[in-house]
């Protein structure tokens, strides 16, 4: 599987989502990067911890939720730690290109805030 994340062509062809949607699904993520994502932690090539705002759960569940229907190879938990809200990604080792190509998003929506 060969992904190119700054192109928006990332998109896996095990993903579901008609492709006309697709885009303005990858814009709702960008926008949820901006706007809620302070840091994060990779634990593995398959894991992706997003620390989020406190007032970022509904639309991270919101949008976890949307995805996972259409993307079944990913899992969204959520979790309250001292340091505030994590939302987990994980996806099978074959899918560790998306998961990068989140990472990647998520460094560009951000880069300038660090």
């Amino acid at each position: 599987m060969t992904i190119s994340p700054a192109q928006g062509d990332w998109v896996p062809d095990a993903c579901t989502l008609p492709t006309v949607e697709q885009p303005i699904r990858v814009a709702e993520f960008d926008q949820f990067f901006a706007d809620s994502v302070h840091g994060t932690t990779r634990h593995a090539p398959t894991r992706l911890d997003l620390h989020l705002g406190a007032d970022a759960e509904a639309v991270g569940r919101d949008l976890a939720s949307r995805e996972s229907s259409c993307c079944s190879f990913f899992t969204f938990d959520f979790d309250s730690t001292d340091a505030g809200l994590v939302m987990q990604i994980g996806v099978p080792a074959a899918y560790v290109e998306v998961l990068d190509a989140f990472a990647a998003r998520i460094e560009a929506a951000n880069g300038d805030k660090r």
